[in-house]
């Protein structure tokens, strides 16, 4: 009996020495600081072609670091070779119209024209000296009025024919008009406008890096067909990096655009400073968390980005990796 007994008081004691330890632990222990967990991003720009054309180079690949003016790309399109080569004959052809027009007639026609204008004249002072001597013979009554008239009529034919000769020549040297040489130097610099343009779809085909960046994910292969503003590739900018979390609006309070906070990053092992950039609404297909059983509200999610104090801290972040911020 007084062993039963003996039994009970042991077990009774154990139960109360366990109760006891609970009671403690509960009474020292400290709830987990609340944290909320967001991810590394960054503003991604996508690199285009403005020209269709086949993939003949891709020189990077998914993952490298490229430099603003690095040439991530060439395309080959023969149809835009082609094109500029039939400006550059345009603008030949056109320049060569306007030198003509520039230039007036050849030093060959300039002397020919003047060898008429001298033989015009040489005939004019004939027949002035003819109609000369037969108006004096006529007025000495030598002469019928009929051969008069005839070296007048031949004196005047001789004067219109020294004039045209000489507008003949005067056109020879002074080459085209000032419309026909204005219209011949439009015509170039059409011409010249549409080699420009052609150069220009020429660049297009090397695609350049317009920032400092990753690429973050590559779309056509070597060889395939790609049109006009088909994307080749995106790229996140390593120099504008954020990080975005996904708070619920029970977690708001104490989070308000301009502050700053910590923010950890596990991959890198290191605190980051940031200041908080924007707390807006996600939409009503955000994630909620219902408590109305429970005679509460729902609570829903809003979004967060922070963006770091010093982008040098940032070195060797990566888009997509984890981002820790206590609540």
């Amino acid at each position: 009996m007084n062993r039963k007994i003996t039994a009970n008081l042991l077990f009774a004691a154990v139960i109360i020495a366990v109760i006891a330890v609970v009671i403690i632990i509960g009474l020292t222990k400290t709830d987990p600081e609340e944290v909320i967990q967001g991810e590394t991003d960054a503003t991604a720009y996508r690199v285009s072609s403005k020209v269709p054309g086949r993939i003949a180079e891709i020189r990077f690949e998914e993952g490298d670091r490229v430099k603003k003016g690095d040439t991530l790309a060439v395309l080959d399109s023969p149809d835009i070779v082609a094109k500029l080569s039939q400006a550059n004959a345009a603008y030949s052809a056109a320049k060569a119209i306007e030198d003509k027009a520039q230039n007036g007639a050849r030093k060959e026609q300039i002397q020919g024209a003047y060898e008429m204008w001298q033989k015009a004249k040489a005939g004019l002072e004939l027949a002035k000296a003819t109609y000369e001597r037969a108006e004096n013979l006529f007025k000495e009554g030598v002469i019928a009025a009929q051969k008069r008239d005839e070296a007048k009529a031949n004196f005047d034919a001789m004067t219109a024919t020294e004039q045209a000769a000489k507008s003949q020549y005067d056109m020879a040297v002074n080459g085209a008009q000032q419309e026909d040489k204005a219209a011949a130097r439009a015509q170039v610099e059409r011409a010249k406008g549409a080699v420009s343009e052609v150069s220009s779809y020429i660049n297009e085909m090397y695609l350049i890096a317009t920032a400092d960046g990753e690429i973050t994910e590559i779309y056509p292969e070597v060889g395939e067909l790609v049109g006009t503003g088909s994307p080749i590739m995106s790229i996140s900018k390593t120099d504008d990096y954020r990080f975005i979390f996904s708070v619920r609006e029970d977690y708001l309070p104490g989070i308000k655009v301009n502050d700053q906070k910590r923010v950890f990053i596990p991959a890198l092992n290191k605190e980051i400073d940031v200041k908080i950039s924007k707390i807006k609404n996600v939409g009503n297909f955000a994630v909620w968390k219902a408590t109305k059983a429970l005679d509460q509200y729902d609570l829903k999610t809003f979004e967060v980005q922070a963006k770091p104090l010093n982008q040098k801290e940032v070195e060797g972040i990566c888009v997509g990796m984890s981002a820790v911020m206590k609540k």
